[in-house]
């Protein structure tokens, strides 16, 4: 069982872990965060965020306490939408449904704490396990808003994702 918390600075040396390669970096925040992740970078983007009161990052916990997971909110098209960033779960935990469980957390938050009307994501064509956890917690894709993102010598096409309220 997961839970959410807001980010702490010793969040850091956990997530610095998370991430074993440069194209899985990229993967995850689109080289909007300076490659390696320390805890260093971390700081700063905690730091960058503190004091926006319409960003919010969250860590999601084990039972223990354990930081397994970690995302951005953003709030956006004046607070009727929020946009999740930054999604990632620690590589040795992946595959075993904690993503999932965090997303439904996000969620929940997000229309019942902010009450949203949408909740909105993006991810690489080339990233298959997200994309279909995000279907499979019911995210469509929104045609029309796909955009390219260049990595090295790489294209990558940009699925924009979205779930409504009901």
């Amino acid at each position: 069982m997961l839970r959410l918390r807001p980010y702490k600075i010793s969040d850091a040396k956990y997530m610095i872990n998370w991430i074993k390669d440069e194209k899985t970096f990229a993967k995850w925040c689109a080289n909007l965060i300076p490659y390696p992740l320390t805890e260093e970078v971390l700081h700063e983007y905690r730091n960058k965020y503190e004091d926006d009161t319409e960003k919010f990052l969250f860590t999601a916990i084990n039972e223990i306490g354990t930081p397994l997971g970690h995302f951005l909110m953003k709030m956006v098209d004046n607070e009727e939408r929020v946009h999740l960033c930054f999604v990632i779960v620690d590589s040795s935990k992946r595959n075993k449904g904690y993503g999932k469980e965090m997303l439904k957390l996000a969620i929940t938050y997000a229309f019942k704490i902010l009450k949203v009307s949408k909740v909105t994501l993006s991810v690489f064509d080339n990233n298959p396990i997200a994309y279909n956890c995000y279907k499979a917690l019911g995210f469509i894709e929104e045609p029309g808003k796909e955009k390219e993102f260049l990595y090295k010598d790489e294209a990558w096409n940009t699925y924009y994702m979205s779930l409504s309220a009901k």
